[in-house]
């Protein structure tokens, strides 16, 4: 199972502070971090601290892998459905071109509808995945798109406006078109109820099968079929249309990897310029070989300051996992900050062996376990405007077994969090007594990040497959299973006096903060970003409902924790930490027996009774809660500007980062510069 991004649970606790411009590096000694709200997003900015530490030749290499980033960003528009394309120009023309009352109610509808297809890199909610529907009439849209000169529009050819939009208008309004871009519901075909483009004309059934015979019987240091290529019919025959240079994708494809090639020539040393040709390689071949060439290459890269990842990495966009949506990110190491993630990586064996699941799931011997805290330069793709707080690769469970992996903690994104984040009041209105938000505002940030840590660096990187096992055994809950043996290995050490001995903590009380607010995050407040009536599908949140419901539920006998009320309202309490950390345990065990078997039942079971439902009436009281604060429930940013000057023989000169583009101008910007499909 792929695994590795974990979501920003934390930022359902955020909110913004600031104006609506940010200032110029070095203007302010105050960095402005918040850009504008629509519907239920909030768009923030990112400070690249220490990038004037960088030497000249790391500059331009950031420059050009940031480049390389920006060229794939049609790709997973595409990827996560087939119009998205076609519907972001149509409207990305009538925004620019028309001319009539921008200030009615209507076009303002418009233009919130344009940015929330922008965020969501398509028509689709990026965590809920069910279709948003536009707050104007299909007859507003016809009447302003047909103001404008047909021949503004980026039409296919011989199409003409009015054939166009018959194309795209069902599709925008029609609420019963393509509603889910993922689905997770049990019983139903997830292919065919799946709204992203990685699989066309072909039911669930027919996908499984055709990927389970590539497996069959070849062992286990198999590389990720189908990661990399769309499955279609012809002429009663599936077909892999392979995302490579000459295949599908290809003019993105292409930009890439002359980018890549620029970076390569500027390389920090020779690992890091094989490193990245070996992605080159396997871009233009598409071959998943190389990739697994380019992923082992890229776990013993340790020494480079610079880092990135690009290319087809997460499969949480797949309903059945197999398939990967285009991403990158390029940074670089944030010298002082590593030190606390050298310390965790150092000592992974001792983790591994006190851990408190079955002795026949541990490795023996951890390898390769490298972690550090790094800088965020860009973001792109699956992981723009939305992003991580932490990454951990790769994800080919044999590459990380016999070869490691790589994780690291974006501080600057957690930090521009927990910096837009003051004076929201959340604590106050979801937290049980001033105890407790006198805990998380003095520790929330240290153990938020130290969590991450633990999740990425050793929970994903903990425990082993039985022989004989693949990694998409779990098939639709293989995500969630994955993600909470990840959180459960970090809950459980946070309350390890292991983590106060190495310096890690301030001392023995601090991981309380962690342990209330991940039980409140997933026994209530996460379910502001759930719309009424439905139940919860995204992998990460099922995935904390699933803990934090079991723990409560399993705590019941000892009055572990509570759901208390008063006047009127719920909240949680914890009486126990103690016997809460022995039953993060208890589960840890549970879970990584499920991964480490492959029991697709026990997992659907735990997943299903645990993770999916919702208590409405809880529901109904945390949107009514949560709506009185005027808070956004999601969280996105917008990308500092890299400009570079050359001197006058043609050389590189130096890298400037300008910090006040626009969201709307960014994203133009982008349609312009990085448009290739």
């Amino acid at each position: 199972m792929k695994q590795k991004i974990i979501t920003i649970f934390m930022a359902i606790l955020m909110t913004g502070c600031g104006v609506n411009s940010a200032s110029n590096q070095g203007e302010s000694n105050e960095f402005d971090y918040t850009v504008e709200k629509f519907a239920d997003l909030e768009i923030l900015r990112y400070e690249v601290e220490n990038f004037d530490e960088l030497s000249l030749q790391q500059k331009e290499l950031v420059y050009y892998l940031t480049e390389a980033a920006l060229h794939g960003r049609d790709i997973l528009f595409d990827q996560n459905y087939k119009y998205n394309l076609p519907i972001r120009n149509l409207l990305e023309t009538i925004y620019e071109n028309y001319k009539g009352d921008r200030k009615s109610n209507d076009f303002l509808n418009f233009e919130i509808y344009l940015k929330r297809v922008w965020f969501s890199n398509g028509i689709h909610h990026h965590y809920s995945m069910d279709k948003f529907i536009p707050d104007f009439s299909e007859d507003y849209l016809r009447t302003i798109a047909t103001s404008i000169e047909d021949s503004l529009y980026k039409l296919p050819e011989g199409i003409s406006l009015e054939t166009e939009l018959a194309r795209l208008c069902p599709i925008i309004f029609d609420s019963t078109i393509a509603p889910k871009r993922v689905n997770q519901a049990q019983g139903e075909d997830l292919i065919q109820t799946s709204a992203c483009h990685y699989y066309e004309g072909l039911s669930q059934k027919e996908v499984e099968e055709f990927y389970a015979k590539m497996v069959e019987g070849k062992g286990d240091q198999l590389p990720s079929y189908g990661l990399n290529s769309t499955l279609v019919k012809e002429n009663g025959q599936l077909i892999e249309e392979v995302w490579k240079l000459g295949g599908k994708y290809s003019d993105a494809i292409e930009k890439i990897i002359y980018w890549l090639e620029k970076a390569q020539k500027v390389a920090e040393n020779e690992q890091q310029k094989q490193v990245i040709a070996s992605l080159i390689d396997y871009y233009r071949t598409g071959d998943l070989v190389l990739f697994d060439d380019y992923s082992i290459k890229w776990v013993h890269d340790t020494d480079s300051r610079i880092d990135f990842v690009n290319g087809f990495i997460e499969t949480y966009g797949d309903p059945l996992g197999i398939k990967a949506s285009w991403e990158s990110i390029v940074n670089f190491k944030d010298l002082k900050a590593t030190h606390r993630t050298e310390i965790i990586s150092s000592n992974a064996q001792w983790f591994e062996d006190h851990s408190p699941v079955d002795p026949r799931f541990k490795k023996e011997e951890v390898k390769g376990v490298s972690a550090k805290v790094i800088t965020a330069a860009i973001l792109a793709g699956d992981c723009y405007p939305a992003t991580p707080i932490g990454i951990n690769l790769p994800n080919a469970n044999w590459i990380r077994q016999v070869h490691g992996s790589k994780s690291v903690t974006i501080e600057n994104i957690t930090r521009a969090y927990d910096k837009a984040a003051k004076q929201s009041g959340f604590g106050k209105e979801f937290m049980w007594s001033d105890e407790e938000i006198k805990m998380v505002d003095k520790y929330g940030f240290i153990t938020d990040n130290l969590h991450t840590d633990l999740h990425e660096c050793l929970g994903h990187g903990s425990g082993k497959m039985l022989p004989g096992v693949s990694q998409d055994t779990l098939k639709a809950y293989g995500a969630t299973i994955e993600e909470a043996r990840a959180d459960l290995f970090g809950l459980y050490y946070m309350a390890d006096s292991k983590l106060v001995e190495l310096g890690l903590l301030p001392n023995n009380e601090a991981y309380k903060a962690e342990y209330y607010k991940y039980l409140m995050n997933g026994l209530m407040t996460q379910l502001v970003r759930i719309e009424k009536g439905k139940n919860v599908e995204e992998a990460h949140m099922r995935n904390r409902q699933m803990i934090a419901k079991w723990v409560y539920e399993k705590g019941q006998p000892d009055n572990v924790v509570e759901l208390k009320k008063r006047d009127g309202k719920t909240y949680v309490v914890v009486n126990d930490y103690q016997k809460l950390r022995l039953l993060f345990g208890e589960l840890l065990a549970e879970i990584q027996r499920i991964k480490s078997e492959g029991d697709f039942k026990a997992a659907q079971n735990i997943v299903e009774n645990y993770g999916v439902k919702i208590d409405p009436t809880l529901h109904e009281e945390m949107l009514e809660r949560y709506s009185k604060l005027n808070l956004s429930p999601y969280k996105g940013f917008v990308n500092p500007v890299y400009k570079a000057s050359y001197n006058a023989d043609g050389s590189f000169k130096n890298v400037t980062i300008d910090y006040t583009e626009g969201y709307a101008e960014q994203m133009l910007r982008y349609s312009h510069d990085y448009s290739h499909l």
